[in-house]
């Protein structure tokens, strides 16, 4: 893929993701507490805006930027996917973190490469996802204990419509949304994995510059 994949298979991939954490928020809240009830809300809140942008602007190298809170948006997405997945997410930020980028497609990036690391981690495994600053850039890194990749499939994993496998379900579409959302950003994604000690995926973008 050059630039940004844009049909109706992607729509209806990245649609996915914002769709089931409504379920599952919806599910939860009867029986929260008043503070759990809040916080439940405010994550509706977010896949709503979610499934608005992308419904009407669709191409995820159109960006809408401002300045954006690495920790909050990691940890909406790791508490969301939690939420959504019933399995063990957890998250770690460096405190005042931030870049300049759009959080809509920043957190399309993290649904899609959490929700692979859950897909691809044992029963009762553990994703962690973790935020620092390394030289200036701001590095989303999200660990699984997964079976791992073969040095071959590497790259070729990013492609459009590549899977590594068929024994769980997918389109092979979510990597290659990461990588047009990344490059649109200025960044990229990295991925390190040894066949049989799980996968890391590593989401680099520019910080921004001055105070939060």
């Amino acid at each position: 893929m050059s630039g940004d994949p844009r049909n109706l298979d992607v729509l209806v991939h990245e649609i996915r993701s914002p769709v089931a954490a409504l379920v599952a928020i919806a599910d939860a809240y009867a029986g929260a507490d008043s503070s759990r009830r809040e916080r439940l809300l405010e994550l509706a809140e977010a896949a709503r805006v979610s499934i608005e942008r992308l419904l009407v602007e669709a191409p995820t190298v159109s960006l809408r930027s401002e300045r954006i809170d690495v920790g909050r948006l990691t940890r909406d997405a790791a508490e969301t996917a939690a939420l959504t997945s019933g399995q063990s997410v957890v998250c770690r930020t460096e405190a005042g973190l931030s870049v300049m980028g759009d959080p809509q497609r920043l957190r399309q990036a993290l649904d899609n490469l959490i929700g692979n690391g859950i897909g691809h981690s044992r029963e009762g495994g553990e994703v962690t996802v973790t935020a620092v600053c390394r030289s200036g850039s701001i590095a989303i890194e999200i660990a699984d204990e997964g079976d791992g990749i073969p040095a071959a499939d590497l790259e070729r994993m990013f492609e459009p419509g590549v899977r590594l496998t068929t024994n769980r379900p997918g389109s092979g579409l979510g990597l290659a949304v990461v990588r047009a959302i990344a490059r649109a950003h200025g960044g990229e994604v990295e991925v390190e994995s040894t066949p049989g000690q799980g996968s890391t995926f590593r989401l680099v973008l520019p910080g921004a510059s001055g105070a939060p």
